[in-house]
């Protein structure tokens, strides 16, 4: 049995995804607690849903692309199960997590979008750092950047690491909090070889607006 806050059509608004159609399975519950978090709301509640639930109804709106996300999709032991079965009935799958919750019993046809927290969201300590290593070259690693010393802690595990050898790594301002146009003059400074992004669902609906 999953803890279900919301299925939901929408338009991606993160990853190398963006802009297109995508069915939403947001799993209940997450032991971070991020200073900018913008889906606080699925923390509790949701209902419960069977694997078979789910899968009908993201079946329901004849879309390829699926994302499971949160709260942290993974802290629900049965969630790699479903996203299993996803990939098994045909759909294309989307992981996004936090990465504090080990990443190795998730199956490897699913693209993992590891959101690697930095300082400013108070949880960076969380982080297990072995999910670095599984990333594959169909992974994503997502840095949002709250000021300057998020930046350049980000940039310094960027180059130390080499994730752009491994993977698409991106990069983008909390919203709301930071210079957009700020973030992208230190990238260009700096010629990080990162994809900068906005979280393009929020300039299509308002910010605070559930289920898109």
């Amino acid at each position: 049995m999953l803890k279900v806050t919301e299925i939901f059509h929408s338009i991606q608004g993160e990853s190398t995804h963006a802009g297109r159609p995508c069915v939403f399975v947001r799993l209940t519950g997450c032991p971070l607690r991020c200073t900018w978090c913008d889906t606080a709301y699925a923390f509790y509640g949701g209902r419960d849903l069977t694997e078979n639930d789910v899968i009908e109804q993201v079946r329901a709106f004849g879309c390829p692309l699926v994302e499971v996300t949160g709260g942290e999709p993974l802290s629900q032991p049965e969630a790699c199960s479903l996203l299993a079965r996803l990939c098994d009935e045909g759909f294309e799958v989307l992981l996004e997590t936090s990465g504090a919750i080990d990443t190795a019993g998730v199956d490897r046809r699913v693209r993992v979008v590891l959101d690697v927290k930095c300082p400013g969201s108070g949880m960076a300590e969380r982080m297990h750092w072995p999910n670095l290593e599984r990333l594959a070259s169909q992974d994503e690693v997502k840095f949002v950047i709250k000021d300057r010393g998020d930046y350049e802690w980000a940039r310094d595990l960027i180059r130390r690491r080499d994730l752009t050898a491994r993977c698409t790594v991106l990069v983008s301002p909390v919203f709301g909090e930071t210079d957009p146009r700020q973030l992208a003059e230190w990238v260009l400074a700096d010629r990080l070889p990162v994809r900068f992004q906005l979280q393009l669902h929020k300039h299509v609906w308002a910010p605070d607006m559930r289920g898109v």
